[in-house]
């Protein structure tokens, strides 16, 4: 299996959103998970409202069942990953889904968000510990 066959994999999963649709989606409660790196948030920017949580602890902090979730994070919430450019967070996504999370990521990630003129905060805003 290659990164390809687990990208396409992992998209098989999702009904992945535009960046009009992540926000809207935010404006109805969803959650919008931003695990880029700090240099990435410094260098370009963060949804407003985006919880950063880097990828290391993200299946700890969105786990329905586990003790390390974070406190607002409701059942059933649906979860938006975003990453740069739309590839490490069909991954993350998928690994959110299979926990039982309704996930699902933002096509084309943060540069797509910022490209269609959609609301950009200045970062890096600490992430989830």
């Amino acid at each position: 299996m290659t990164v390809e066959d687990m990208l396409a994999a992992a998209r098989s999963t999702l009904d992945r959103v535009d960046p009009a649709g992540a926000q809207t989606l935010q404006q109805e409660g969803a959650l919008i998970v931003d695990i880029r790196p700090e240099a990435n948030r410094a260098a370009e920017g963060e949804i407003p409202g985006a919880v950063v949580i880097e990828r290391i602890h993200l299946e700890w902090r969105l786990d329905p069942a586990g003790s390390h979730r974070l406190p607002q994070v409701r059942p059933g919430q649906a979860v938006v990953v975003v990453c740069n450019e739309g590839y490490a967070s069909s991954l993350a996504a998928a690994d959110l889904r299979r926990l039982g999370v309704e996930a699902t990521d933002l096509d084309g990630g943060f540069r797509a968000w910022k490209a269609a003129g959609l609301p950009v905060q200045e970062g890096p805003s600490p992430a989830v510990p």
